[in-house]
């Protein structure tokens, strides 16, 4: 294959996926990772690409399939995710949302005791429950392959609950605290609703929302509190008063 055929099926792959690892692409293409990270040099040079660390996305972004999310940003959101647990106290009922980001607070949720969880996230469920943790299944339809539920069925069956804390992500954030939720907007409004306090995690990834989006539902005001690796100026913070932010 010549480097140019390479580069247009490279350019295929993020087309269709968004974004994708660079072992991926090494895999898929079968060529060594050194020809690979050269033709991402290229593309990144002429503006088509953006490199994260051990992945690439298109310029222009789009949607990344959730497989790929556990891969995008790992580091931050386990931090993020660590911090966030820190917050849980023996006893609570919480509410945590399928996002990869949210699922990773499994790793450190084991030394709570007599804690709860109700979700949207199959694999999160069945990590917990090999914890000896009551985890809950909010069911519905498999709407992110492999493991988050959405639709009418989820947000019905979370009417029915109650939870002292909420903990969720989402694919973007504007830098003056604008919450993108996408199609989960109904789960995340009851969610917060018959939740007592609501906490939004996003790694600095986020803060690129699509351009000319206007699909914001949430902002920072309806958050307790923001926990994230970037740190919103002085201005966002004043704006909102009642919301903690905590940097990792």
């Amino acid at each position: 294959m010549y480097q140019k055929e390479r580069l247009d099926e490279i350019l295929e792959l993020l087309r269709k996926y968004g974004y994708v690892t660079v072992k991926y692409l090494v895999n898929a293409l079968h060529y060594s990772n050194a020809t690979i990270n050269r033709d991402l040099n290229i593309l990144e040079s002429q503006g088509e690409i953006h490199r994260t660390h051990g992945g690439v996305e298109l310029a222009e972004r789009k949607g990344v399939p959730l497989p790929f999310r556990y891969h995008k940003m790992k580091a931050e959101k386990l931090k993020i995710a660590k911090r966030a647990s820190e917050l849980v106290q023996d006893g609570d009922t919480l509410f945590i949302d399928g996002s990869t980001t949210a699922e990773y607070m499994s790793e450190f949720l084991v030394e709570k005791k007599d804690i709860t969880v109700i979700t949207n996230n199959i694999t999160l469920v069945l990590r917990l429950s090999e914890y000896g943790i009551r985890a809950i299944c909010l069911g519905g339809t498999v709407v992110e392959r492999p493991s988050m539920l959405g639709g009418d069925e989820t947000v019905e069956n979370a009417m029915k609950y109650t939870a002292d804390k909420m903990f969720f992500a989402t694919a973007y954030v504007s830098k003056d605290g604008k919450i993108g939720t996408g199609s989960r907007y109904l789960l995340f409004k009851t969610m917060a609703k018959n939740a007592d306090k609501v906490y939004y995690l996003a790694d600095h990834d986020k803060l690129k929302p699509p351009v000319g989006t206007n699909r914001y539902v949430f902002d920072f005001n309806d958050m307790d509190g923001v926990i994230s690796d970037y740190e919103f100026d002085e201005e966002v913070q004043r704006k909102y008063p009642r919301t903690q932010f905590i940097k990792v």
